[in-house]
């Protein structure tokens, strides 16, 4: 019979719909028909989840409407009213269902715009609400984003009185716990705190409300969401997350994260931009049914481009109330649905891992968009550090504002249309601009704290005995033009904004004469010895040899990475590349200075043989050899097992170039079918690099299409690590004919995969192999099917989608989609870098190493020229150093209410699912340290106790979960 009646609704609509209840919309039935055929829906679906209680009703109204219809033509009134009349027995039933009216208006921040015109739609739409209000006395409104609130106080504040106080009147419904509604896959988990910390903190003071009223993290529109999101909610006083895309999951459910932190979800059953419609009613018995509540959650209201709810839909909710055969409508708020569904919490279905993959094209496009977020993370990371070292230390000023605001750029640019690089030039423009802002104070902010710090270390022993310093020259050291006089010395004050380009702190010389002081500042928590690059300034000393020496004037390897002096605004420089050990989160002092030995004369170097051109780089660890004719890697051998990593009949280190599959359009959004593949290692120009005892590197350049890419591919002394630079002269442009056009990356190896491991937000996840790109924050790793088996680590210095299949790693790099940008990437110079780490077996059962393998990419070593000078403290320290336990240090900060300089944030996580026994030493006794959470209150955990001797603190730190500390020194 329930056959027959659907039959018989669809037939009513004029067709047969797969959605008939969502053709209703589009059909014109004039207002008696479509509050009748809203109603017979509504009965239809009452009954399916009343086992057909109610069909022989139905099937007559059905009657009722067909004979109307034949004598009249339309649904009358008249036939409206007997359709009513003959429902009549399920009126209780059909008003013991509540609809909750939830009104919003989704404001996509530059989606399709320019920032002017979202200040604008903001403005607009808020006046409308605020009209609304005064004409309908019941009427509620939500708005979620700090950013949005932002724009109101700094361009409409006469109008932020009015939303203060319908706040106050709980009509207005302040439902931002998030800057902004970001990505969740792309941004690192200290972003996704931050979009915490800094909301809730302003919107608690604009409106004076109770933080943790601020209980809802709102994402209609989010494209996937990362397996700790829960985790990272809940320590910020998140309880209720609503979202649309990213799975098929019940309405409501409870999703948990892999630390046993939940929070309850509401999954939108339809969609989160609709007005209010006949039609809704059909969705309230099975939604409900699915839910365990007699409460439907509905939200309604213009959206994307704001505009929000209208007349039309208050007065559609006030006309609908009065239909007999339909739920009751009220106008309600957010809060209220998820205190009803807080009753049944503990009944709902438990979801776990991440709601992903929405958008895969989205991980790549736009890739400057991307590099301004990465950068911004890493730069700020470590401004707050060295600031806070700065301010425990030495009494420094903490720039929290500044940073505040810095952070404030990065978060509004990881919208989710912004960093997903699903907006227009415009778009992408306002966020550039905002980088640069970022920029300048995050980059600010480092280098000034790390100048205070050296002006503390005491570099006096390193002055010349009798006056002077060693930063002085003698008349002896000095080449024949040059005079005894410091006068002639030009190199002071040399390099005035260098490095800021490469967004590094600026290089500028502080020293001068033949022997310079250099400090070496290691931002990780974990010891570093490496190969770093420290440049001369106005090197005046050519015929001597270089001497380069630790702070124990011990010989350090080092080489000059080229030969020739740079030109820098009428200063020059060469390059000299050191091999430094540092200590953890600290600095070491080194010194270069002319050697003893003059440089040998030019001697003719033609050969008297000829010999066989190898292209191999090899160090203690690790020989790679390259194909001779297309430079691919044919062979990555480990020398201390004798594995072999690379298949020769599937080179490794491939540049590919994909023309993708446009069809599906939205190509900014998605990545298409690849039709073409095609290497574009043709015509390939090979030459030696650099060569030396610190590293040894090839230099190859490939024309394709019309674009061209430079690669040097280094390998460093005792390094695991194959290094790949990057420049890429892209000028391709896609369009619906020819398709996508995009680079990509891979390297397969020699062993079994069947799994892969990616960074996320505060963890590492394992996917299966999967033959379509998936989000990482930094890196992709490819378990050996095989224990005991090295393996390859692929990390990125600025992308994010990976693709790990077919025992290969492969990284989207560029693609030109076509819109909504018809232009994004044409034209712009790329950078970036790859780096291949084999990974061992301590790596491999500890994915913390994986982590620390790629924030070895991510945050390298900062130099920073330094003069002789008395301080307090010697020439290497270390200031906080990750002892023991198999954990990840993501921030080190002053605490946002800055009551003292002497204390300490530390948020640490653990990745690997086994509880770590964390040690932390620091380089000043320690008073005391309890736990925090995401917004810096003082929290007493069950069973979890901070331990406290002298330097030290310890702790036991769960599995998957992220906890922070506040550290009061003594």
């Amino acid at each position: 019979m329930s056959a027959s009646i659907e039959r018989r609704l669809r037939l009513l609509l004029g067709e047969d719909p797969g959605n008939y209840w969502e053709k209703t919309a589009n059909l014109q039935l004039g207002y008696w028909g479509e509050r009748a055929v809203g109603q017979l829906f509504y009965a239809y679906e009452l009954s399916k989840v009343n086992g057909g209680r109610y069909n022989p009703e139905i099937e007559a109204a059905l009657s009722v409407v067909e004979d109307g219809k034949a004598k009249d033509g339309i649904v009358g009134q008249a036939t409206a009213l007997r359709v009513e009349e003959t429902l009549q027995p399920l009126s209780a039933e059909a008003k013991s269902y509540d609809v909750l009216c939830v009104s919003h208006a989704h404001i996509d921040m530059n989606w399709m715009w320019s920032w002017d015109e979202t200040v604008a739609v903001t403005l607009d739409t808020f006046r409308t609400m605020l009209a609304l209000m005064d004409e309908y006395p019941q009427f509620t409104f939500s708005q979620s984003q700090a950013a949005i609130y932002r724009i109101v106080e700094q361009y409409a504040p006469d109008m932020l009185e009015e939303i203060r106080r319908r706040v106050r009147e709980g009509r207005w419904e302040v439902t931002a716990s998030h800057w902004v509604e970001a990505d969740k896959n792309m941004p690192n988990g200290e972003s996704l705190t931050r979009h915490l910390l800094y909301t809730k903190r302003y919107l608690a003071k604009l409106f004076g409300l109770d933080p943790d009223t601020l209980n809802l993290d709102f994402e209609p529109d989010t494209f996937g969401h990362s397996i700790n999101v829960p985790e990272i909610l809940a320590s910020g006083g998140v309880k209720y997350y609503y979202h649309c895309r990213g799975n098929e999951a019940p309405a409501l459910y409870r999703w948990q994260s892999p630390s046993g932190s939940s929070i309850v979800v509401y999954r939108e059953p339809t969609w989160y931009n609709d007005s209010i419609q006949s039609v809704l009613g059909a969705y309230v018995p099975s939604v409900c049914g699915q839910t365990g509540l007699k409460t439907y959650l509905n939200v309604y209201g213009v959206g994307d481009h704001g505009g929000g709810p209208t007349r039309r839909d208050l007065e559609r909710i006030a006309d609908m109330q009065t239909w007999p055969i339909y739920p009751k409508l009220r106008f309600g708020t957010y809060g209220e649905y998820f205190a009803l569904a807080e009753t049944i919490a503990d009944r709902l279905p438990v979801v776990t891992g991440e709601q992903n993959f929405v958008f895969t094209g989205c991980y790549t496009s736009q890739t400057r968009i991307k590099t301004a977020n990465r950068v911004g993370e890493t730069a700020l990371y470590e401004a707050e550090l060295f600031n806070a070292i700065a301010a425990a230390e030495g009494g420094a000023a903490y720039p929290g504002e500044s940073l505040e605001e810095a952070w404030r750029g990065v978060l509004f640019n990881q919208f989710h249309d912004i960093l997903p690089g699903s907006g227009v030039l415009e778009t992408r423009e306002h966020a550039l601009g905002l980088f640069q802002n970022t920029m300048a104070s995050a980059n600010t902010d480092r280098k000034l704290a790390l100048e205070k710090i050296a002006a503390s270390i005491d570099t006096s022993a390193l002055a010349i005995p009798g006056g002077g310093d060693k930063s002085s020259d003698r008349s002896s050291d000095r080449s024949s033009n040059r005079s005894s006089d410091r006068s002639g010395d030009t190199s002071a004050g040399a390099g005035a904004g260098y490095g800021a380009k490469s967004f590094q702190v600026t290089q500028i010389e502080r020293g001068g004469g033949s022997t310079r002081i250099v400090h070496v500042f290691n931002p990780s928590a974990f010891e570093r010895e490496e190969a770093v690059e420290i440049l001369l300034w106005d090197w005046n000393t050519p015929v001597k040899t270089l001497a380069v020496k630790d702070s124990q004037g011990r010989a350090v390897p080092h080489q000059w990475l080229d030969q020739g002096r740079h030109w820098y605004w009428n200063h020059d420089f060469m390059r000299l590349l050191a091999y430094v050990k540092l200590p953890a989160c600290g600095y070491a002092t080194y010194t270069v200075s002319e050697g003893e030995a003059e440089l040998r004369p030019f001697v003719p170097n033609d050969p008297r043989l000829d010999e066989e051109q190898v292209y191999v780089l090899e160090n203690e660890r690790l020989r790679v050899a390259f194909n001779p004719i297309d430079a691919t890697v044919t062979s990555m051998l480990v020398k201390s097992t004798g594995e072999e990593l690379v298949d020769p009949a599937r080179p490794a280190g491939l540049f590919r170039w994909i023309q993708e599959d446009a069809s599906k359009s939205m190509t900014a959004w998605w990545i298409g079918r690849y039709m073409k593949v095609e290497s574009v290692h043709r015509d390939v120009v090979i030459k030696k690099g650099t060569w030396g005892e610190v590293r040894q590197s090839l230099q190859y350049e490939m024309a394709f299409g019309r674009s061209r890419l430079k690669v040097t591919v280094s390998l460093d002394r005792d390094s695991a690590r194959l290094v790949y630079d990057v420049e890429c002269d892209w000028q391709e442009v896609g369009n619906a004919a020819s398709g996508i056009p995009q680079l990509n990356f891979l390297w397969p190896f020699a062993y079994r995969s069947e799994a892969y491991r990616y960074d996320v937000p505060f963890g590492v996840i394992e996917r299966p192999a999967l033959a379509h790109d998936v989000p990482a924050n930094r890196f992709a790793h490819a378990v050996p099917a095989g224990a005991g088996q090295s393996s390859i680590l692929l990390a990125t210095s600025n992308k994010h989608g990976f693709r790990g299949t077919d025992d290969s790693l492969a990284v989207s790099l560029i693609r030109s989609s076509f819109d909504p940008d018809p232009y994004p990437e044409q034209g712009n110079h790329h950078k970036f870098t790859l780096a291949l780490s084999v990974v061992g077996l301590d790596a491999e059962a500890n994915q913390a190493k994986l982590i620390e393998a790629a924030a070895r990419l991510q945050h390298p070593p900062t130099v920073l020229s330094g003069t002789a000078h008395a301080g307090t403290r010697p020439l290497d320290g270390s200031f906080l150093k990750l002892a023991a336990g198999a954990a990840t240090v993501s921030a080190v900060k002053m605490p946002e209410e800055r009551n003292s300089p002497q204390r300490w944030i530390v948020r640490v996580y653990e990745s690997e699912g086994r509880r770590a026994d964390v040690k932390l030493a620091l380089s000043r006794e320690v008073a005391e340290a309890w736990w925090v959470d995401a917004h810096e209150r003082r929290l007493v955990p069950d069973g979890e106790k901070i331990a406290v001797e002298g330097a030290e603190v310890s702790f036991e730190l769960p599995p998957y979960a992220v906890r922070a500390l506040c550290v009061a020194f003594a």
